[in-house]
C-alpha cells in the first residue's frame, strides 16, 4: 500500500513524505517521526537547490557581497591586526557574511518557502497524509543546516584561497565558530518557521520578509561597522539575534586588538550565547503557537 499527498510541487510521492508500507507486506513497521524527518532532508535539500531564484538571494548573496565589498574597497585598510598588518576589506567583511547568510539561509529562505508552500496548498495535501509536523520541522531545519554548512564552506574558502585571508590556527576559535554557527543556524530556523506565518499569501512573502531581513542586516554591523552607529541604534539592534551572530563570528575571525571596538571593549561571549539561547526559545514557543498546515483565515 502507498501513501500519496498530491502531485504539485513535488511533494506527492511516497519518497518524498517519506512514506510506504513496503507494498504487500502489511506487518513492516511505519518509520518514526525522526526517521521520515531524516528522509525528508534529502527532498527539502534537493528541492532547494533546483529553485533559482533562491539560490542566488540566500545561498550565493553572502558571497556575492563578499566579492563586491573585497573589490570595492581592495585599496582600503579597516585597521591592523597586532603585528602592524593590514585588516583588508575582506577579512573585516568575512565574518558579517557568514553571519548574514545564517540569517538568509534560516529566517529568509524557511519564512518565504514555508509561506508559499501554505499558500500553494502543498501544507494542505501534507496535512492529509500520516507525516507528523515534526518531521516535517526536521526537514526543513535539517535542510537549513546542510545549506547553511555548504554556504560557510565556500564564503570562507573564497575569503581565503582568493583574498588571501587569514584563517584562525587556534582550537578555540574554531570551537567558538562551531557552537556559534549551530546555535545560530537553528536559532535563525526556528525564527523562519515563526516568521512564515505572517505573510497572507505566498505572493506577498518576499515583500513582508526580505525588507525586515535587510533591515537587520543594516543594524546588526553586517554593511556597516556595528561601532560606527548611534548608540540608540546599537542598543536596539542588540535586542535582535543577527547582532549577536556577527559579534561571536567576529570573535573567531578578526584580530584580538578588534575587540577593542565591540560595545563595553569586549567580545562578550556569554552574551552571545544567552541571547541566541534566548531567541531560540523565543522562536519555538512561536512555532508551536502560530504553526498551522492551513491559516485559519484560508
Amino acid at each position: 500500500m502507498t501513501v500519496s499527498t498530491g502531485s504539485t510541487s513535488g511533494v506527492g510521492s511516497t519518497s518524498e513524505v517519506g512514506l510506504t508500507s513496503g507494498g504487500g507486506n502489511r506487518n513492516r513497521t511505519r518509520p518514526n517521526a525522526l526517521a521520515l524527518g531524516v528522509r525528508r532532508v534529502g527532498y527539502e535539500v534537493k528541492s532547494y537547490f533546483r529553485q533559482k531564484d533562491g539560490l542566488v538571494f540566500t545561498f550565493l548573496f553572502p558571497i556575492i557581497m563578499l566579492l563586491i565589498f573585497s573589490v570595492a574597497f581592495s585599496e582600503a585598510s579597516f585597521g591592523q591586526d597586532a603585528d602592524g598588518n593590514d585588516v583588508t576589506a575582506a577579512w573585516f567583511y568575512l565574518p558579517a557574511m557568514l553571519a548574514a547568510g545564517l540569517l538568509l539561509s534560516g529566517v529568509q529562505n524557511l519564512a518565504v518557502d514555508i509561506a508559499t508552500e501554505k499558500s500553494d496548498g502543498t501544507l494542505k495535501r501534507l496535512a492529509g497524509s500520516p507525516l507528523p509536523v515534526f518531521s516535517y520541522f526536521i526537514g526543513k531545519i535539517g535542510q537549513v543546516f546542510v545549506t547553511g554548512v555548504l554556504q560557510a564552506a565556500l564564503i570562507v574558502g573564497v575569503a581565503a584561497l582568493a583574498f588571501g585571508v587569514p584563517l584562525p590556527s587556534e582550537p578555540e576559535k574554531w570551537l567558538t565558530f562551531l557552537w556559534v554557527f549551530v546555535l545560530g543556524i537553528v536559532t535563525s530556523a526556528a525564527l523562519g518557521i515563526a516568521l512564515s506565518g505572517v505573510p497572507r499569501s505566498g505572493k506577498s512573502a518576499t515583500a513582508v520578509v526580505i525588507p525586515i531581513v535587510l533591515l537587520l542586516q543594516f543594524i546588526s554591523g553586517v554593511y556597516l561597522p556595528f561601532s560606527q552607529l548611534p548608540d540608540w541604534l546599537q542598543g536596539f539592534a542588540s535586542a535582535f539575534p543577527l547582532k549577536w551572530m556577527a559579534q561571536g563570528m567576529r570573535n573567531v575571525f578578526l584580530p584580538e586588538n578588534f575587540e577593542a571596538l565591540e560595545v563595553g571593549g569586549v567580545w562578550d561571549l556569554a552574551g552571545v550565547g544567552l541571547w541566541l539561547g534566548v531567541w531560540l526559545v523565543a522562536g519555538l514557543i512561536l512555532c508551536r503557537l502560530t504553526f498551522r498546515w492551513i491559516r485559519k483565515d484560508s
